[in-house]
């Protein structure tokens, strides 16, 4: 299938005496290649690390990497990539089926509206309106710590922040998901996927019987 990436670009500057941040993507690997990390871009892994990963995202036939920078250096990002092999969500070889896998935003930077901007423009366009688009809440990867908010106030945040693009609330029976019942799948179908993808997707998400 064929993977719509169309560049988008605005600013942004939260007062005149602050510096204007650019939101931009799906941008390249050389693109990032040219761009350094914020030292607490640091939730998933190093920031060194974390831009080798990103690059080669970039590099997929079906990722994107969307993110803020200030300068040169990278103070946000949003990944979208196939789901990892070793998960449920991968085992219905769904060429249409793309995951929203990493939203992170540099502490000093938070509390301006990033992460909703970026995911936002990934959607410019509708260029993911062929393909279903999901994201798993996980409450261990949540940032309770700096934000100060409780496990259910992170719920509603992290709930509003996918409802900006449309995406909602999906039941499954996938034992992670399942564990506690702050986490939670949130998906998005666009417009032009196939009821048969749609039927397909049903299926990964149920996989006991007596819940189907």
């Amino acid at each position: 299938m064929q993977h719509i990436k169309i560049y988008h670009s605005q600013s942004l500057r939260t007062a005149p005496d602050q510096p204007e941040i650019i939101i931009e993507g799906p941008v390249s690997p050389e693109k990032l290649q040219e761009l350094t990390m914020h030292t607490k871009l640091d939730a998933f892994r190093r920031p060194k690390e974390q831009l080798e990963a990103l690059i080669e995202i970039a590099g997929l036939p079906e990722g994107r990497i969307i993110l803020a920078r200030d300068g040169t250096t990278i103070v946000g990002y949003v990944t979208f990539h196939y789901a990892d092999e070793i998960e449920r969500w991968s085992q219905g070889n769904m060429k249409d089926l793309i995951e929203l896998g990493a939203i992170e935003v540099a502490d000093d930077y938070r509390s301006i509206g990033l992460g909703k901007k970026m995911i936002q423009l990934a959607f410019e366009e509708e260029q993911m309106e062929n393909v279903i688009c999901f994201t798993t809440e996980y409450y261990w990867h949540w940032d309770l710590e700096t934000s100060k908010l409780t496990v259910w106030e992170y719920r509603q945040m992290m709930e509003k922040l996918m409802k900006s693009v449309d995406m909602i609330w999906f039941a499954t029976d996938d034992p992670e998901i399942c564990s506690h019942p702050a986490n939670c799948l949130m998906v998005r179908i666009g417009k032009h996927v196939p009821i048969s993808s749609v039927e397909q997707f049903d299926r990964v998400r149920f996989q006991q019987r007596f819940m189907y």
